[in-house]
């Protein structure tokens, strides 16, 4: 016990830490109550918000010029 006389803070913080996580009242089955609803909300949130960027804010897509661009013929040099 010789680290905590010195710092009394310090043992009063992880005592009262220590109270906290051993009296808390906290539902225990709370994610198998709620946690398929609440990823399911998420994920059609998530796909939601990408839909409504992708169509309607009228972002210009930075799209892979693969195939699309050919080069220009290569010029010799002058001599």
């Amino acid at each position: 016990q010789f680290k905590f006389q010195i710092f009394p803070k310090c043992k009063s913080k992880c005592q009262a830490m220590r109270q906290v996580r051993h009296g808390s009242t906290k539902n225990e089955d709370f994610h198998s109550k709620y946690g398929t609803a609440l990823l399911v909300g998420g994920a059609v949130s998530c796909v939601a918000v990408w839909a409504y960027v992708g169509t309607q804010t009228g972002l210009t897509w930075n799209v892979s010029p693969v195939g699309k661009v050919t080069p220009k013929p290569w010029r010799e040099a002058e001599e």
